[in-house]
């Protein structure tokens, strides 16, 4: 395994409650896929884990090098969980070509938070 390029990321929950709380239909189908969305409504407290998921989605983008710009959508990237809660990353669109493109065929991630902060570490693999 050959290490590309690594991003890391760290989110204010307030700053991400805030946008829930102001434009929560708009953000989140900007930002997470309909399978991410599922998961976050079955949530009781849901600003930790979406602020987790947007600082993984920045951390994604680090390791793209490629920010969010030109045809890039928040949702070419993919966060699920395997059985054990592990986070995985699946690509699609301009994302995916982007890693096809820089040689990555893997991201691995990972994602911490707490009450007011969540900050998450991706590593782009060859």
């Amino acid at each position: 395994m050959v290490i590309i390029s690594h991003g890391v990321d760290l989110v204010e929950c307030a700053r991400i409650a805030e946008l829930m709380e102001r434009h929560r239909e708009r953000f989140f189908e900007r930002m997470f896929t309909a399978a991410e969305r599922e998961r976050i409504d079955r949530l009781r407290n849901p600003v930790p884990h979406v602020s987790g998921r947007f600082a993984a989605k920045e951390a994604i983008l680090k390791v793209l090098g490629t920010g969010w710009r030109g045809e890039i959508a928040w949702t070419d990237m993919e966060i699920t969980n395997d059985a054990l809660g592990a986070p995985h990353v699946a690509l699609s669109g301009a994302c995916a070509e982007v890693a096809r493109k820089r040689g990555i065929v893997r991201i691995l991630l990972s994602i911490s938070h707490t009450e007011t902060q969540a900050m998450a570490s991706a590593i782009g693999v060859q």
